[in-house]
């Protein structure tokens, strides 16, 4: 499934708004039903899902790929924000019109009203299939999904997993609540037979990645270097700055003590730098 947006606006712009009313029009209603909690749209659940915008027309409009990283109901509204996925193509809403039923857009009339859609049919496949967009080569490691989706509500934590660390995991875990996010770290969480699996997979549908560098970790690196790959935002704390590896001096980092004051201090500054990364 994806989301279609269609609005006549500038889509370069990351914050948009739509009237409330205009939610969930020519979307099926099993699928209706399905993003609803009682009487109220599961944004959360819709933000997961990969994102076509578009302006009205079946002419030579430019459409983009993208994901909606924040969405609320304010008064008659629905505000977005939104991110375009710089890695797809812009489509041409003929193309769009074109091939209108593999993107379950069956009704002519669909492409000439604002609205917020979610479309029976899985995005990218249809892409791959009309027009071979390309795909990341695949690890062999690891497992990677064909297509990112990452969740906006979850943050993890890069770091080791000794007893003497878990005020500081616990900070990291207070930053991410402060600013509306959950944060997982790979011993808290268990999904496959492999450990790495389970922490290249906490990574890929991360928000932002903490990655404490304190005592030179080399999983903690390796870990680093995936998050930074994977195009995360990434951000480094460390008890001694001598342990931010050399390649990675350049980037602004957070020092902190591991004490009372000094695990408060830092999720008071893990609070404010996520707050920034995430435009709120």
């Amino acid at each position: 499934m994806f989301n279609l947006v269609m609005l006549n606006v500038d889509w370069n712009n990351d914050r948009q708004a739509m009237p409330l009313d205009r939610l969930f029009e020519y979307t099926a209603n099993h699928i209706r039903t399905q993003f609803h909690e009682g009487n109220a749209p599961n944004l959360d659940a819709m933000m997961r899902l990969p994102c076509l915008f578009m302006e009205e027309g079946d002419g030579d409009e430019i459409a983009y790929v993208g994901r909606i990283f924040n969405a609320r109901i304010g008064g008659a509204e629905v505000v977005i924000q939104c991110a375009i996925d710089r890695e797809v193509p812009p489509l041409r809403n003929r193309f769009i019109f074109e091939h209108r039923a593999a993107f379950d857009m069956t009704q002519r009339f669909e492409f000439s009203r604002n609205h917020w859609a979610v479309k029976d049919a899985d995005l990218f496949q249809v892409l791959l299939r009309l027009q071979r967009v390309p795909v990341r080569q695949r690890p062999v490691v690891f497992q990677l999904a064909e297509h990112e989706a990452v969740d906006p509500q979850q943050a993890s934590a890069m770091m080791p997993f000794a007893g003497g660390f878990n005020p500081v995991y616990a900070s990291i875990e207070g930053a991410a609540r402060s600013v509306g996010l959950r944060c997982n770290r790979a011993d808290n969480i268990w999904e496959n037979h492999e450990i790495m699996q389970d922490i290249v997979s906490l990574i890929d549908r991360s928000r932002i990645v903490v990655v404490d560098c304190t005592d030179r970790n080399p999983n903690v690196f390796y870990e680093a270097g995936i998050a930074h790959t994977l195009g995360r935002e990434v951000i480094l704390i460390t008890q001694n700055p001598d342990d931010v590896p050399f390649d990675l001096r350049h980037l602004r980092y957070i020092r902190y003590l591991n004490n009372g004051e000094g695990v408060a201090r830092l999720q008071e500054e893990l609070s404010a730098r996520m707050r920034a990364l995430l435009g709120r």
